[in-house]
């Protein structure tokens, strides 16, 4: 069993705290984690403020002006699709009173908040894809100004994936005081049931991405099963997820843990915890569908989402959600309020790194195996729901279709599957490096 404990200082990109694990950190329930943040608010709310309120937000023509009582220090912007809308933080800034009275077609509204005690957050909610150019910071630091650039949805999804752009005060003007942080360490009993790690394979290099493979199922959940050859799910993906796992160790540029590597039933908080536990950069849940139309064929990837793309993808969350429970008892002790409270306060960003790496998958491993025609979807998946790990769920074919089924069984069609995994892996890990190195990150 795990002693656990977490440490309170920051808060994270969506408002969210973020709970320092100590070396020995177990899993915490949820409720404790809304304590802390609570008991967070409290000592931030006591800081003294020195930033610049909002007080007018002004639109000309494609050119966005926010104008501020007192100096900022800096910005960073990104986009967010599902809805399409354009993020600014603002250091050493506060919501204030400035609002959006209309005046560009692409704009539907224009929101604010506070982040931080010093960070406010303007969202930009598009009614048409258009990306953030040009943006300036004024040499008072008193106004931040950027263009509004109409582009295709193919070039927003593009942007979307790059991630973060910062920007930063113009050079002369004075820093603002350094403001001292308190923290607090609170001690947390351990809990009633220990996770055990997986080990991770490959470069004993920490500083190497660490992707996740969880193997849908297992143990008493044998998930699908084809009724002609009898094929289990449970069996399939495993065989699936050690084959991109030794696909992906044979690069040695990334390193990789499974959840599962043999016959055993994890219930689904516990399958993305350990993702969150080893720190993961990527986790990949592999599973294998199922229709009552057995000429259903292809793969499906999807990425989170509390609204459903279709019906075939609410069909699979409440299916797969309910892997939890065993003889009418819910195993994973979560509950819809507190997964929905933790999804909005942090894993907006996730959720897009996710939305960009699916759109990947399908180019790099289509090549190597059939999709369906609309192959990425969203949904509601409580694996997915890890509040601080991009995430997908690939549904590598579906296994009552018989060609499918004989595909996700042989050791050819495991290596293909791999082999795709592997490619778009490298190149989502490639892009981020890339895109650190050149200024901007995720």
């Amino acid at each position: 069993m795990l002693n656990s404990g977490f440490s309170v200082g920051t808060l994270d990109g969506w408002g969210m705290m973020k709970l320092g694990f100590t070396a020995m950190g177990g899993a915490l329930h949820k409720r404790r984690m809304l304590q802390s943040l609570a008991l967070a608010s409290m000592l931030f709310s006591g800081m003294p403020v020195q930033a610049g309120g909002l007080s007018a937000i002004g639109v000309d023509g494609d050119q966005v002006t926010l104008r501020f009582d007192g100096r900022v220090d800096g910005a960073s912007a990104f986009l967010l699709d599902g809805p399409r809308r354009i993020a600014l933080d603002i250091s050493g800034a506060q919501a204030g009173r400035g609002r959006y009275a209309g005046g560009h077609d692409a704009i539907a509204a224009i929101r604010q908040g506070q982040l931080s005690t010093e960070t406010a957050r303007v969202v930009l909610d598009l009614t048409a894809p258009a990306t953030l150019g040009q943006p300036h910071i004024a040499a008072d630091g008193k106004s931040l100004s950027f263009s509004l650039n109409s582009v295709s949805e193919s070039a927003f999804r593009t942007a979307v994936g790059r991630g973060r752009t910062r920007f930063d005060a113009p050079a002369g003007m004075a820093p603002r005081p350094a403001r001292r942080i308190h923290s607090i360490t609170v001690p947390i009993p351990p809990v009633a049931r220990g996770l055990s790690l997986p080990p991770v394979e490959g470069p004993r290099d920490a500083s190497r991405p660490l992707v996740v493979i969880d193997a849908g199922h297992g143990g008493h959940d044998p998930g699908a099963i084809n009724r002609e050859k009898g094929e289990r799910e449970k069996d399939v993906t495993l065989a699936i997820a050690q084959a991109i796992r030794d696909q992906l160790l044979k690069s040695g540029r990334v390193r990789v843990a499974l959840t599962r590597n043999d016959d055993r039933f994890l219930v689904l908080q516990e399958r993305y915890g350990i993702a969150r536990k080893l720190n993961a950069d990527l986790f990949i849940s592999i599973h294998a569908d199922s229709a009552d139309n057995d000429t259903a064929r292809g793969a499906t990837i999807y990425t989170l989402s509390e609204t459903a793309s279709d019906r075939e993808a609410a069909r699979l969350a409440a299916r797969e959600n309910r892997a939890d429970l065993l003889n009418g008892v819910n195993l994973g002790g979560q509950s819809t309020d507190v997964s929905s409270i933790l999804i909005d306060l942090t894993q907006r960003e996730s959720m897009n790194i996710s939305v960009a790496f699916a759109r990947l998958l399908q180019r790099e491993a289509g090549p190597y195996m059939p999709f369906k025609n609309t192959a990425h979807r969203f949904a509601s998946l409580m694996v997915l729901k890890a509040p601080d790990t991009p995430s997908i769920l690939f549904e590598t074919g579906y296994i009552s279709n018989a060609a499918d089924a004989a595909f996700l069984a042989s050791k050819e069609g495991q290596a293909n599957i791999a082999l795709g995994v592997a490619r778009a892996v490298e190149v989502h890990f490639a892009r981020k490096l890339a895109l650190r190195g050149g200024g901007a990150g995720g």
